[in-house]
């Protein structure tokens, strides 16, 4: 494990009461209770001086849902129920904090736990509120925010309010619709001094005017859309085909799934964003457009969590020979992302004390679509990503 730093890390989620953030919750709680192994867990075996243990990891957030989160956790199916009596009891005693939600940007997602707030302005207020009460309350050295909420629609990102941070600043006062719950919750974070993490698809903050402030503010920011399952085996076998010159003509995946992510992304403006993550990986790594390039992703009730992902791969070798190869990756979502969850939000702590502010892009391996600093392509390679995060955090 980690060297003990003894530094109390508070892990504030957007969507605390989702499949994800329960099952980390669920881990670390059994983790402190002795009852859980590290498997799973990146980082586990690195000794790293500053970097936040485990049982020194403390969590709040917010949801729509007003649910505890052994009741929420319960409905996800990912945890048994010896899992949430045995260690994972704290669950029940946790319930999240009022979110910010809107049917615009997230359509079939809704609840009851909002946040009553007159404008943009007040619900960064509200956000920022509390963090500082968290932080207080829980007798906290640091905080670090992740986003886990639902898939919203993209946004136009060439509307102005989102390009400047001065623009941005009088979109709040105006509760300008460019601005997303997802934006409200990256710039309370920022402003705050709080490093921040985007895990899902949505746009956040990855905007300009939301990079220009975490840079001024020296913030680290992260993101986004967690690299899991299939993206992650295209990331793996995408550089050994290319070390081959085994000539990719084309790759089909499709995905079906049916927890609470899924049913967002059931709503084409949702599905949409999702797609745009998960569509340029190849094309970046091969050096060449895949034009047969084609994913999907379907909403299938009852499959829950476990998540199948299927790719049939076609490619061309030597002599114009053509093969073929078949992954079949049948995946629990949950349990894939939860562990990376809880590294990024070590290694964003770990930053922050650093004093190392601005886009992280030694994270990049944990994402689908990393963020990058300069504007330059980022690395999709899943073994030159892994090296990135190895030297930053030097271990090798």
């Amino acid at each position: 494990m980690s060297m003990q730093s003894g530094r109390r890390v508070g892990v504030a989620f957007v969507g605390m009461g989702g499949a994800v953030a329960t099952t980390a919750i669920a881990g670390i709680e059994m983790i402190k209770s002795g009852s859980n192994r590290l498997d799973g867990l990146p980082l586990a075996g690195l000794s790293v001086a500053g970097l936040a243990d485990y049982k020194d990891l403390v969590f709040g957030g917010w949801d729509l849902n007003g649910d505890d989160l052994a009741t929420a956790a319960s409905g996800h199916g990912v945890l048994s129920k010896d899992d949430i009596e045995d260690g994972a009891t704290a669950l029940k005693g946790i319930t999240p904090w009022p979110a910010v939600g809107s049917a615009k940007f997230c359509k079939n997602i809704d609840g009851q736990n909002r946040i009553v707030a007159k404008d943009h302005r007040e619900a960064v207020s509200v956000i920022a509120n509390d963090l500082r009460r968290f932080q207080k309350e829980s007798n906290l050295d640091d905080v670090v925010v992740v986003n886990l909420a639902s898939t919203e629609r993209w946004p136009d990102l060439n509307d102005p309010t989102l390009n400047s941070t001065a623009a941005f600043e009088k979109g709040l006062d105006s509760s300008d619709e460019a601005i997303s719950p997802a934006m409200l919750y990256a710039y309370a974070a920022i402003k705050s001094g709080i490093p921040y993490a985007n895990f899902t698809p949505s746009v956040a903050a990855d905007v300009p005017a939301l990079l220009e402030l975490a840079k001024e503010l020296n913030v680290p920011v992260a993101g986004k859309d967690g690299k899991t399952g299939q993206t992650m085996m295209k990331t793996v076998l995408a550089p050994a085909f290319k070390a081959r010159a085994l000539h990719v003509d084309g790759w089909f995946s499709t995905n079906i799934l049916g927890n609470r992510d899924g049913l967002a992304l059931n709503d084409p403006n949702s599905l949409q964003s999702k797609l745009n993550t998960k569509g340029t990986v190849l094309d970046s790594i091969l050096g060449y457009p895949v034009e047969d390039h084609l994913v999907h992703i379907h909403y299938y009730r009852p499959r829950g969590d476990d998540k199948e992902a299927w790719d049939n791969i076609d490619v061309t070798g030597f002599m114009g020979q053509r093969m073929q190869v078949k992954v079949n990756f049948l995946c629990k979502d949950s349990i894939l992302a939860a562990p990376l969850v809880i590294e990024i939000a070590r290694v964003l702590d770990l930053a922050h004390t650093r004093g190392d502010g601005g886009v992280q892009e030694q994270l990049s391996t944990f994402f689908k679509a990393p963020m990058v600093k300069n504007g330059r392509g980022p690395e999709h390679a899943f073994g030159k990503q892994e090296e990135m995060l190895r030297d930053w955090l030097g271990v090798h």
